[in-house]
């Protein structure tokens, strides 16, 4: 019997080391797809928020999405917004006695980013 109660809490344990584990990945997730969100002030005083939407996982969908959580129903005016292709490249390489290997890789991205100001009501 105790045997049984031993077994029975040691796959409760790692259930339970599963589960916050599928927790974890989900939340990093949802965050990485979202848009990263800086408060600043615009040049007429009001409370800003610069919208960072970079990445291949994120678009503008993602930038615009965060300002209607921000703004609600007030809606935003967007105060700037600017979009550049960026490559990103990766050179490597390792040397023995017997030779070597050299290669190298290139990734293109693209920098997002836009601020805005909830619209006054």
């Amino acid at each position: 019997m105790k045997q049984e109660s031993t077994h029975l809490s040691e796959t409760k344990g790692k259930l339970m080391a599963i589960r916050h584990l599928l927790i974890a990945v989900s939340v990093t997730t949802l965050l990485g797809a979202c848009a990263t969100v800086k408060e600043t002030y615009s040049s007429d005083g009001r409370k800003a928020f610069t919208l960072n939407c970079s990445g291949t996982a994120r678009g503008w969908d993602k930038c615009y999405s965060a300002a209607g959580e921000i703004c609600k129903n007030a809606g935003y005016d967007i105060l700037d917004r600017s979009s550049e292709d960026v490559s990103i490249s990766a050179i490597g390489g390792s040397f023995n006695h017997s030779g070597g290997s050299f290669g190298g890789s290139s990734t293109k991205t693209n920098e997002r980013s836009m601020v805005i100001a909830c619209k006054r009501q």
